[in-house]
């Protein structure tokens, strides 16, 4: 074979494998810029979403919420940790004004539910806009089978039961004082406590006959204590306002939560507790 045409094969045998070559390359290149971003995406960091997905972005949430959600919340943190993978929430219960001076004080969280719209409104700048996610109503607790024969509110004017209310400054307490000021009477507490479980708390120890505590909180102890409704006409409706916090350091999980809150799902555990519609 003339030496030309060796050249010539030669030098196409070479172009074809550089087209080649630099093909693989390219294809390579383009697996290894997907396979790049595909894993940044799905590793993800601390308070942010996996690709592909919607929703908020996972967080540790700190909800600070009134005593008397203590059982209806620990199940719907349940549910919504099950609902948002990768998101925790943690609650703290207390008296809704010792919440609300945590608030003030700095304490770290991202959501407060109060008993009521007063103490809300009072944590000022310090919270966001709120939502009213349940309401209640009061009732008497007195210990189990009512052994002091309590029907109604006057019946508490006796001086000679044992009555135990809340503090005027809690929320349970004020809507206490506020529907036995309405009746115009008078009862004389042998001690006013720092939230509704305190009360219920008397009351199932045989410390006290009988307590004014929300229809949840009686439901809660079922055997160990007897409710006796307040008529309408005599009673209070409380109102719980959720809100996020303006610290918080998960803004957008933190307003997540609080919107999760009106959902079906969370409104059908509250209805099931005892709450009533917002």
């Amino acid at each position: 074979m003339p030496n030309n045409l060796i050249r010539r094969g030669a030098a196409h045998r070479g172009a074809t494998a550089a087209v080649l070559a630099a093909a693989l390359l390219g294809t390579l290149a383009a697996c290894g810029d997907g396979g790049d971003s595909g894993s940044g995406k799905s590793a993800g960091t601390k308070g942010g979403s996996s690709a592909g997905t919607s929703g908020p972005p996972a967080a540790d949430l700190t909800v600070l919420a009134a005593s008397s959600l203590t059982d209806v919340f620990q199940k719907a943190g349940a549910a919504y940790e099950k609902e948002h993978p990768g998101t925790h929430v943690k609650f703290s219960f207390a008296g809704s004004q010792e919440l609300a001076a945590q608030v003030k004080q700095g304490a770290p969280a991202d959501v407060l539910v109060t008993a009521d719209q007063k103490t809300m409104d009072g944590v000022g700048p310090d919270a966001g806009s709120s939502t009213v996610i349940a309401k209640n109503r009061l009732v008497i607790a007195t210990g189990k089978g009512n052994p002091k024969k309590i029907d109604n509110l006057k019946d508490l004017s006796d001086t000679k039961l044992k009555v135990v209310l809340a503090a005027p400054e809690v929320p349970v307490g004020n809507y206490s004082h506020k529907v036995l000021d309405a009746q115009k009477i008078t009862v004389h507490p042998v001690s006013e406590e720092a939230n509704v479980r305190a009360v219920l708390s008397k009351v199932e120890l045989g410390e006290a006959d009988a307590g004014l505590v929300y229809k949840t909180d009686a439901a809660t102890a079922p055997g160990k204590v007897d409710a006796i409704t307040i008529p309408d006409a005599q009673n209070a409706i409380a109102s719980y306002p959720a809100a996020t916090l303006k610290e918080s350091q998960h803004g957008e999980a933190a307003a997540a939560f609080v919107k999760w809150l009106s959902s079906a799902e969370a409104q059908k555990l509250l209805r099931a507790a005892g709450f009533q519609q917002p």
